[in-house]
């Protein structure tokens, strides 16, 4: 039977999710800046409407990866598992006079 707690997978996904959701939250503030200045100079254009479907395609995609990272972060799964063992105090060694 697999191990339930595999923290080397989540700990990655968990960094992936934060790019993304960096990327998407990015691209959202550029289609939003599009549509607004193509919404400005040609109002109900094509270009504005495109402009504000791509928006809402990358709102959708950051909200998607906010959920899932929330859910993950929830998990515990941003914390490292440690498996070596416990480092002990070093022996001390004494100079030879």
């Amino acid at each position: 039977m697999a191990p339930k707690k595999d923290h080397s997978k989540p700990l990655r996904a968990v960094r992936q999710l934060h790019r993304m959701r960096t990327f998407y939250a990015a691209a959202v503030l550029l289609w939003a800046a599009s549509a607004g200045w193509v919404g400005w100079q040609h109002p109900g254009s094509r270009q504005m409407w495109v402009s504000a479907l791509f928006m809402l395609v990358f709102m959708g995609l950051l909200a998607v990866t906010s959920l899932w990272l929330h859910r993950l972060q929830g998990t515990g799964a941003d914390r490292a598992a440690h498996h070596a063992a416990p480092r002990g105090t070093p022996a001390r060694r004494h100079v030879n006079a």
